[in-house]
């Protein structure tokens, strides 16, 4: 699980067995999960985060989406 980057607590991962999907990135914090796609950026599973939580995530992960491509091509050697 390569950690892509790290903001105000959250953990933005890649799980490694999931090349054959679209990119897309998870995040966690404390007991809370998402999965998000990037290509739109939109909430593909949520487990624990507010309305207003997911705004936030989705903000940090639009200012990043080529970092994310960056990673999950260098992660998964595409």
């Amino acid at each position: 699980m390569p950690t892509v980057f790290i903001i105000k607590g959250y953990r933005f991962f890649f799980f490694s067995n999931e090349n054959q999907e679209p990119i897309h990135i998870h995040v966690e914090k404390a007991d809370n999960y998402a999965k998000f796609w990037i290509d739109p950026v939109f909430v593909s599973a949520n487990y624990g985060f507010n309305s207003k939580q997911l705004k936030e995530i989705s903000r940090y992960i639009e200012g990043r989406t080529d970092l994310i491509r960056q990673k999950w091509n260098e992660h998964f050697n595409q």
